[in-house]
């Protein structure tokens, strides 16, 4: 897996807002920005959590998630998962951890996922 685009972890609540102006939702830019999510907080956007930051209108939400999972490069969303669900793949884990602040999560690689998985 390809984790060299992982820039978007770093975006700030303006970048975040920019993005989602640049594909398709200026309307919706004040809901990050105002919310303050950041790259880090984008991980965890989806269709439960946007009613909150103000978005409401179902096939918004529908393609705003379908387009963050897309950056985040996942297939489905991972985060309000079942215990009697398989394990996550390698990438859902690693978003999570990535989603954390401090040091630890700002150093932490996939390759270093990886490496914990196999040892």
């Amino acid at each position: 897996m390809d984790t060299g685009n992982m820039d978007f972890l770093k975006w700030t609540s303006e970048e975040v807002g920019r993005w989602i102006e640049s594909i398709g939702f200026p309307q919706y830019k004040p809901c990050f920005t105002e919310n303050c999510v950041t790259g880090r907080k984008l991980i965890f956007v989806d269709c439960v959590r946007m009613p909150r930051l103000g978005i409401t209108d179902f096939k918004d939400m529908q393609a705003i998630s379908a387009r963050v999972r897309q950056l985040l490069g996942i297939t489905e969303a991972v985060w309000s998962r079942s215990i009697a669900d398989p394990p996550r793949d390698n990438m859902g884990l690693f978003l999570e951890m990535k989603s954390r602040t401090g040091v630890k999560s700002d150093q932490f690689t996939y390759q270093q996922l990886l490496e914990d998985i196999c040892h």
